[in-house]
């Protein structure tokens, strides 16, 4: 926690539970990214926190975005950012939106199958297309499932059919799984990206870009390696499977951008147990799953959570949130070690945040509201 967000929750009305992102710490994240791999463009998955504050820090920084829907794009062009600094990365998308993004000045769309490319060339004539092709995720805490991209052996009839459409058949993509914590996941994913890349040349069609992906991680309870160490690692991979003609690079951080940058004060509410005999206590918050922890899901993602009474003597708790639903369980499976003394009422403080927690959160389930949200 820095200590400007320190100085905001000391001064702060309580109005429940809140989320609260330092731009100073994604500044440095985003001065991180680009010395560690000076040679690759910076698209920022704006999914993964679109405030418009975040957004107008990275427009000014040179940044440019990964955009999942025409909504992003709209929410990105009005930072000032030229189209050109946007891609389209959403595989699924309606053709009313892809000619909408068309007629905004977009350029850049992903494809993983012959009847997306055929949407592109009906209404965006003209334009880049990148196939993304499938990745294992293994090392991920949060792997990305089958839903998006292909096999790569499918990969070139997808790109030779966007050649013959008119379009530019520009380059691969891939994502290895959020919150990667093998620094070589990357090296198999460039290695299938080289086999499209020397496929289409055979074929007379050579492609320019490799877009690799996000996977960049924040600190949760997990140490994770540093950026500089990633850079390092996937220079060496484009290095061993592109030689001395690197393509164009493009990264796409979310989580690793922005995650570290966040935290969120929420409150005890209820603190029981089930039974005389149950060793565990159930601790409740007025946050949860629907409050924008809903990565907690399977408790892929375990969040630092910090207590006024760290230090005190510790035991396994359930924590769970408010709603009037079963699902709403933080973390049963591998309970959390919080302080026997803690109380209701207690403010705790759930760090790494800033991504994916606001986007999540649901509007008006079982009448509570949003998560609130604060940018200083």
């Amino acid at each position: 926690m820095t200590q400007r967000i320190r100085d905001f929750l000391r001064t702060r009305r309580d109005d429940g539970p809140c989320l609260v992102v330092d731009l100073d710490v994604i500044r440095e994240n985003y001065d991180a990214f680009a010395c560690a791999l000076p040679d690759s463009r910076v698209f920022y998955a704006v999914k993964a926190n679109p405030a418009p504050e975040v957004l107008n820090l990275l427009a000014r920084a040179g940044s440019c975005f990964d955009c999942a829907s025409v909504g992003e794009i709209e929410v990105v062009l009005a930072t000032g950012v030229t189209a050109e600094r946007i891609s389209y990365g959403n595989t699924i998308k309606k053709e009313r939106d892809i000619e909408r993004a068309f007629e905004l000045g977009v350029r850049l769309f992903a494809v993983d199958c012959e009847a997306e490319v055929e949407k592109v060339a009906r209404v965006a004539p003209g334009s880049k297309v990148f196939c993304r092709i499938l990745c294992d995720g293994a090392g991920a805490d949060w792997p990305l499932s089958r839903k998006f991209g292909c096999d790569p052996a499918l990969a070139p009839k997808v790109l030779e059919l966007a050649h013959r459409s008119g379009l530019v058949a520009h380059g691969v993509s891939f994502h290895v799984g959020s919150q990667q914590s093998n620094l070589e996941a990357w090296d198999g994913a460039l290695a299938s990206a080289a086999e499209v890349f020397r496929e289409m040349a055979v074929h007379g069609i050579r492609l320019s870009m490799v877009n690799m992906g996000g996977g960049f991680p924040t600190g949760y309870l997990k140490k994770m390696p540093g950026v500089a160490s990633y850079g390092e690692a996937i220079f060496r991979a484009l290095s061993r499977h592109f030689g001395n003609r690197l393509p164009e690079a493009i990264i796409e951080p979310g989580r690793g951008m922005v995650g570290n940058a966040g935290m969120i004060e929420a409150e005890v509410v209820l603190i029981s147990k089930k039974s005389d005999t149950d060793s565990l206590r159930w601790v409740y918050l007025d946050i949860g799953k629907f409050h924008g922890l809903a990565e907690t899901m399977d408790e892929a993602i375990r969040y630092p959570i910090r207590t006024p009474r760290d230090g005190d003597e510790t035991e396994p708790c359930v924590i769970a949130g408010p709603t009037c639903d079963s699902v709403d369980v933080l973390y049963e499976k591998t309970p959390y070690e919080l302080p026997v003394s803690l109380s209701i009422g207690d403010k705790v403080l759930i760090e790494a945040c800033g991504a994916y927690t606001t986007t999540y959160s649901s509007v008006g389930f079982n009448g509570f509201a949003p998560l609130a949200a604060y940018v200083i």
